[in-house]
């Protein structure tokens, strides 16, 4: 079994993939911000059950925004289990809003979280990574890079963002040794708090007056996602946290490079496997085959 570090493990998808990974039989840092304060509530049920349980399961400090705190959790996870083989990017928030909404620093805060979080984490982590020639980065992304909604447009750039970081950073760790998964999450409407606390505009300066006649498609913009589930499906996170179990119970260097967990009946699918054709064709062109990961062939 593995040694995992999981960000953004207070909430939704990274707390039920905690949990389901630590009852798989691995030992499991369940990083959040602050867990002695804002987030002391999380952090104590996950303590709970590991002692209720006797789960392998720590809870961890680990703010995505900040390199020292990256630096801190990785660091304390080696002083704790001597190892480190899986890093598990889930972090993230949500906006919603027109775009012209949004000023160029909101969004530089959103990349900066949901994209150079990734970042962070990684350069924390990849020395050793890189030192002992093994592991596994997983990236939990999702579907909107390719069904790009509306009303979500900096939250689309951002995912975008990690998306493209997650594909170009498995190019030069694969010949190290180190694979890379990207799990593409579909909408979730309900056991994440994506939607209830997605943020908004600061101050739009009148901006949203000038789109009015939209604003009855956004009032309606959550109800319009739970429209896409074929009626009767239980749209629960928690099979995210079981095809990432799945995943990591696969054998080093059988886990697919992409993994799509959609119950909204999408084509992300099809479009994946038309967009690998072309990006594997042009490298193998360029001399790079290398650089491919194996899954990806």
């Amino acid at each position: 079994m593995s040694t995992v570090l999981i960000t953004g493990a207070a909430t939704g998808i990274g707390n039920l993939t905690a949990r389901a990974l630590a009852r798989a039989g691995h030992r499991v840092y369940a990083s959040m911000r602050a867990p002695e304060t804002r987030n002391s509530a999380p952090a104590g049920e996950l303590q709970r059950l590991a002692e209720v349980e006797r789960l392998d399961l720590h809870v961890v400090e680990l703010d995505v925004a900040s390199q020292e705190s990256a630096d801190r959790a990785v660091a304390a996870v080696l002083e704790n289990a001597g190892a480190l083989d899986v890093v598990v990017h889930n972090a993230g928030h949500l906006v919603t809003g027109y775009v012209e909404a949004f000023t160029a620093e909101e969004i530089a805060h959103l990349v900066d979280v949901n994209t150079l979080g990734v970042q962070r984490l990684n350069r924390a982590a990849l020395p050793n990574l890189r030192a002992q020639g093994s592991g596994t980065l997983l990236y939990v992304g999702s579907t909107i890079p390719v069904t790009t909604p509306p009303f979500l447009g900096p939250y689309v750039v951002s995912k975008a963002a990690m998306d493209a970081l997650a594909l170009v950073t498995s190019y030069e760790v694969a010949p190290l040794g180190i694979e890379t998964v990207i799990v593409m999450p579909g909408a979730f409407t309900q056991g994440t708090d994506h939607f209830p606390k997605a943020g908004r505009p600061a101050d739009d300066t009148g901006v949203t007056a000038g789109y009015r006649t939209l604003d009855s498609l956004v009032a309606r913009n959550e109800q319009a996602t739970e429209s896409l589930f074929t009626p009767g499906t239980q749209a629960d996170p928690v099979v995210v946290a079981e095809e990432i179990t799945r995943i990591l119970s696969l054998p080093f260097g059988e886990r697919p490079f992409r993994s799509v967990v959609d119950l909204t009946n999408s084509l992300v699918e099809q479009a994946n496997s038309a967009v690998l054709e072309a990006r594997s064709d042009f490298v193998r062109r360029m001399g790079f085959e290398e650089v491919l990961h194996v899954a990806q062939m």
